[in-house]
């Protein structure tokens, strides 16, 4: 588990998760919280295997977009271009590579909420 950090979880908490009421509601905020401060596409590295998917530790991919909301109902996904196709991958399974500074910093909210053991 990381180290609690004040201020992110102020800001998640007022900004991302603000007057949810049940898992549904937290999935909903995060959804809305990521996809109104990410600006896509943006360069990402794959920080974690994950059997769902064939993306390898240390690869390069671009992001492109949040996958649909009936897809971040349990997780955050996104949506990437991958050897030609669109797949998408859960979002703590990469970090930016080249992105603005709102993208880096939400992303970084969405992983230290992960590594906290928050769920929705």
């Amino acid at each position: 588990m990381s180290v609690k950090d004040a201020a992110r979880e102020e800001r998640i908490f007022m900004e991302a998760v603000a007057d949810a009421n049940g898992p549904e509601e937290q999935a909903m905020g995060w959804y809305y919280y990521l996809d109104d401060k990410i600006s896509f596409p943006f360069a990402a590295e794959c920080i974690a295997v994950n059997k769902r998917n064939p993306l390898e530790l240390g690869e390069r991919i671009t992001v492109v977009h949040m996958a649909g909301e009936d897809d971040c109902e349990h997780d955050i996904y996104v949506e990437i271009s991958w050897k030609g196709k669109m797949l998408a991958v859960p979002l703590s399974q990469i970090k930016p590579l080249s992105a603005d500074k709102d993208t880096v910093e939400v992303i970084g909210d969405w992983h230290y909420w992960k590594n906290r053991g928050y769920t929705f």
